[in-house]
């Protein structure tokens, strides 16, 4: 399970009010934090809009700038602006990156398809077309084959892609979390060597107890063939279950991880 750090977002407002203030020490410790508590990449998105600096590729730039110097974990590069994600790529150290994201959307996809394939860098794949979030599993198929098909053109092989079955609040519509567990479950059928992603914490907003809505759905997703969730990582309750699915999901031979976890304390029950 591969665990990416959702906590440097400008959307979160500590975050935010932290990026335009240029408050380092605040960036750097939350990466640092999120690399000690076993994100495996750190999401870096530098925000837009109301409060946010003016040129948002130099905020971006300036804030991998940071969080590179805090941590060697690998950074997930969050922006819709494909000239952001150019600029952020040029500032970018590291050799493993990922993207996120793209979309259904031809025009996207066209401009960042190349930049993914001449990096070689890993591409979240929203299955949403134009127009909107799909709300049936063949829907969201339908965005995934044409996302493929329009990726393939540009040579970006399929164990690149990241999809993202896509999350809704399940207190807005609580048919939606077994829209996204199928949909894993058919795209891991379809496009067995790529990988499937979400955004887990969105299934449980405008909830009360948030922590178990997003720690159940977590492992129900496991079960259907979630590869990788952008994440909180500093709920250790929710990285012991990381643990414990990857042990009843035959990912940890002999359970060596789980038990060297638990030995070392970092297995909250």
């Amino acid at each position: 399970m591969l665990v990416v750090g959702e906590k440097i977002n400008a959307s979160i407002k500590s975050v935010g009010r932290a990026i335009r203030d240029r408050d380092e020490a605040f960036l750097t410790n939350l990466a640092k934090d999120q690399a000690g508590a076993g994100a495996d990449f750190i999401d870096v998105n530098a925000g837009a809009g109301e409060g946010a600096w003016e040129n948002a590729a130099a905020a971006m730039a300036w804030l991998i700038g940071h969080v590179q110097s805090a941590t060697d974990r690998p950074l997930c590069i969050d922006s819709d602006d494909p000239a952001v994600l150019k600029t952020a790529l040029k500032r970018y150290e590291g050799e493993t990156v990922m993207i996120n994201s793209v979309d259904a959307e031809a025009a996207r996809l066209d401009t960042i398809g190349p930049i993914a394939a001449e990096r070689g860098a890993l591409l979240v794949a929203l299955v949403m077309k134009e127009g909107g979030i799909p709300r049936t599993v063949e829907e969201r198929l339908e965005a995934a084959d044409f996302i493929m098909a329009r990726l393939e053109r540009y040579g970006v092989r399929e164990d690149q892609v990241y999809f993202d079955p896509l999350v809704l609040p399940i207190s807005v519509d609580t048919s939606q979390g077994l829209v996204t567990l199928r949909t894993i479950e058919k795209i891991k059928g379809r496009y067995p060597s790529a990988k499937t992603i979400m955004g887990l914490s969105n299934i449980s907003f405008g909830l009360p107890g948030r922590g178990i809505v997003n720690r159940s759905f977590f492992l129900m997703a496991v079960a259907a063939g979630l590869d990788a969730a952008i994440l909180n990582p500093l709920d250790q309750r929710l990285m012991s279950l990381v643990k414990v699915s990857e042990m009843l999901s035959n990912q940890d031979p002999m359970c060596r991880r789980f038990v060297r976890a638990f030995r070392k304390g970092t297995i909250s029950d």
